[in-house]
């Protein structure tokens, strides 16, 4: 019975939150804005009620909060399935609308992205890392899905929140985002949840308050800037605990403290959230927290239909529910600023990416759960230890190439292209090649460019060598590079590349709160 009225529920959610066309009704668009904060609070609070009892009424309350966005504007050109892992894409927006508008926010009725989060969920169920995507980063947004179902134009260089507001509608393009971070990452994300401001509230509320730590005295202009005058503190420096509209003004404070970026803002978030994931495992099973909890969340999530049920949505916190405080990190993608705009670091992000694929944790743990050899240390052959690690002796440096798949496989070109990157080749192009039908990976090359393209030859073993008359190198991707294992990036996570720009920045949940809270 439960069954049965779990696929009614979502099927009826789904007609309604799944067109294109016109604007939610009012009650709905409150279920459409985001937080960063939302999802770890949701998926465990779901779990924890249903280990409470999980009522039928209970069970069918929380089901039929969920509400669910189209699936249709995802892309056909994905990466790969099964790289390592599952991915999930956390959304915020700063949209007024519904019971919003009261909370701030950006003007307005358009959902826009304030706040993103990429989750990986290692293969091994023990550990976590959320990559914190700056709203500011300047990246490439493809062709994205409009209402009337045309397809935007390919966007490059512009800023990422940009993704979110394509098509300009209440419930913000989750799909669009989607896209966009599949291509930046050459990772597949298997779901995306957008989380609003006034479920946030209420979750915080429902836990008793969380946590948190200033660095400073924070006045009521840091909040708003446009005050004209500091007015009356808001926050004293030091820890203290905070809920409801309070929580929400502390995970928006951006001025006057550090750098007063955005940048600043996401090392506090993170904080936050690790003390929010913190303060509900020590609740324990309690049911008087929990299903308000559980209640609040579920009501201010959307997500993609691969989630849009309670029972989907405990089963993806049961294979998350053995990970501890210590291996659930937060960290930032490698940026630096680009004037006013914030710029994705190469190949140090590329390495990040390359890692997550192949399942290796920030600190270069093999997290798979498919072996047992513990760090991803490199043997007296450069590669990881009790490994071929063909790719661990070869540098790229100095070399580009442009990259095509010769096969129907999408995203094979983006993966090739971030194993490429991190390995130290500069890639200058991925393209699809005129067919899609080869076996084997081709390699062609023009004129002095011998020594270099074997050297590429390297990480594909069984290439076929062709030399050219038109100059550069590019490689045709073959079926053989699809059916066997990625490159890895063992030579920048070993080099210190991946260290010195991401693991020495990580936060772990268990960290104190009042630590690492900003740059500047």
């Amino acid at each position: 019975m439960g069954a049965q009225l779990t696929g009614g529920s979502h099927q009826a959610r789904a007609g309604r939150h799944g067109s294109p066309h016109g604007s939610p009704p009012a009650s709905r668009r409150r279920r459409k804005r985001g937080s960063k904060v939302g999802m770890a609070a949701a998926t465990t609070a779901s779990l924890l009620v249903l280990l409470v009892g999980g009522a039928g009424w209970v069970y069918l309350r929380l089901n039929g909060n969920i509400a669910t966005f189209g699936a249709d504007g995802v892309s056909e050109d994905r990466p790969p399935e099964g790289a390592g892992g599952s991915n999930v894409l956390v959304i915020g927006s700063d949209s007024r609308s519904g019971g919003n508008r009261g909370l701030g926010g950006g003007e307005g009725d358009v959902g826009r992205s304030d706040t993103a989060f990429l989750l990986h969920v290692y293969g091994d169920a023990r550990h976590a890392v959320a990559v914190s995507i700056p709203r500011d980063s300047l990246v490439d947004v493809p062709p994205c899905r409009l209402p009337n179902g045309d397809r935007a134009r390919p966007q490059h260089n512009v800023m990422f929140n940009s993704a979110f507001t394509v098509g300009l509608t209440v419930k913000g393009n989750p799909a669009c985002t989607q896209n966009t971070v599949e291509k930046l990452t050459g990772l597949r994300v298997d779901h995306t949840v957008v989380v609003d401001f006034e479920g946030f509230s209420k979750m915080t509320a429902a836990v008793g308050g969380v946590p948190v730590c200033l660095p400073k005295d924070v006045y009521q202009g840091d909040l708003n800037p446009n005050r004209g005058s500091k007015g009356k503190v808001l926050f004293a420096k030091g820890p203290q605990m905070v809920s409801g509209r309070k929580a929400l003004e502390y995970v928006r404070i951006r001025h006057g403290i550090g750098d007063g970026s955005d940048m600043g803002r996401i090392k506090r978030q993170q904080a936050f959230v690790s003390s929010l994931i913190k303060k509900i495992k020590s609740e324990g099973i309690n049911p008087s927290t929990l299903l308000p909890l559980a209640n609040a969340a579920t009501q201010s999530m959307t997500v993609d239909p691969g989630l849009g049920s309670a029972n989907k949505l405990i089963a993806f916190v049961m294979s998350i529910k053995d990970i501890d405080l210590h291996n659930t990190k937060f960290v930032t993608v490698p940026w630096h600023y680009q004037g006013a705009r914030v710029a994705v670091v190469h190949p140090a992000a590329d390495a990040l990416w390359a890692a997550l694929r192949a399942d290796r944790t920030i600190d270069g743990e093999d997290a798979s759960g498919r072996h047992r050899h513990g760090k991803w240390s490199a043997d007296a052959k450069g590669g990881p230890a009790g490994s071929a690690g063909l790719s661990s002796s070869v540098s790229g440096a100095g070399i580009s190439v442009v990259v095509y798949n010769g096969t129907r496989l999408t995203g094979l070109a983006a993966r090739a292209a971030g194993e490429l990157r991190a390995a130290g080749f500069t890639v200058t192009g991925t393209a699809t090649a005129p067919g899609q039908d080869r076996t084997t990976t081709v390699i062609a090359y023009g004129p002095g460019q011998d020594g270099k393209a074997h050297t590429l030859a390297r990480l594909f073993p069984g290439a076929d060598l062709q030399q050219a008359t038109t100059p550069g190198i590019r490689v045709t991707l073959g079926r053989s590079y699809a059916d066997t294992t990625a490159p890895t990036p063992t030579p920048v996570a070993s080099s210190g590349d991946l260290s010195s720009g991401v693991a020495e920045k990580v936060r772990s949940a268990d960290d104190n709160p009042c630590s690492n809270l900003s740059y500047g």
